[in-house]
C-alpha cells in the first residue's frame, strides 16, 4: 500500500457523436490505460451516443505517468476497430487537491481548465467542490478519428496506509 499515492476513480459517463465503424452504427467501449494497467467499460450495442456510467479505478503510484483513453468498436470476428483516443490530463485536478481545501460551499468552482493545444479538452472543465470532495468533469475530444467526444469525471480517493498526495510546495510533478 505504501508504494502508491491513492486511487483515481474515473467515471466514464457517455460518448457523443462517435464514429460509425459498422454498417450504420458502432458497438463502443472505452479502455483507460496507465503504464501497464488497463481497464475497460462495458460495450454499448449499436450506439454512437452511448451512456456507460461505468466507474474505473486506478491505483496511482506516479503522478507523471500519462493516462490514456481509447474508444473501440467491438467486433466479434475481426480486431476491434479504433474509434479515437485522448489523454486525461490530471495535473490541474491534482493541483486542486494539493490545496488542502475544506468546507467549501456545495458546487463551488475551485479551478477552471480551458481547452488548449496541450490538452484534449473539447470544452471548459471545472474542478468543483461536491459532497466534501473535489471532482472534475471533462469533455475529451477524441484524436485520430473524424469525430467524437467522451465525457468523464475524476474523483480522488485517499487510502489509509498509502503515501497520499504531496502537500503544496513539496515535490511537484
Amino acid at each position: 500500500m505504501e508504494h502508491f499515492l491513492g486511487l483515481l476513480r474515473i467515471r466514464v459517463l457517455r460518448g457523443s457523436n462517435l464514429a460509425v465503424r459498422d454498417t450504420r452504427s458502432s458497438d463502443p467501449f472505452v479502455v483507460v490505460t496507465m503504464g501497464d494497467k488497463s481497464l475497460k467499460t462495458r460495450v454499448v450495442k449499436n450506439n454512437c451516443n452511448p451512456e456507460w456510467n461505468d466507474e474505473l479505478t486506478l491505483s496511482i503510484a506516479d503522478l507523471r505517468t500519462p493516462i490514456g483513453l481509447s474508444v473501440y468498436d467491438k467486433d466479434t470476428v475481426t480486431d476491434h476497430d479504433k474509434m479515437g483516443d485522448a489523454v486525461i490530463d490530471i495535473e490541474p485536478y491534482i493541483e486542486c487537491l494539493k490545496m488542502g481545501l475544506e468546507n467549501l460551499p456545495e458546487g463551488c468552482v475551485v479551478k477552471r481548465v480551458y481547452p488548449s493545444r496541450t490538452n484534449d479538452l473539447a470544452d471548459e472543465s471545472q474542478c468543483v467542490w461536491n459532497k466534501g470532495k473535489i471532482i472534475q468533469n471533462m469533455h475529451l475530444r477524441l484524436k485520430n478519428v473524424e469525430c467524437g467526444e467522451v465525457e468523464i469525471q475524476l474523483e480522488w480517493i485517499d487510502v489509509p496506509g498509502s503515501k497520499g498526495l504531496p502537500k503544496e510546495g513539496m515535490s511537484h510533478f
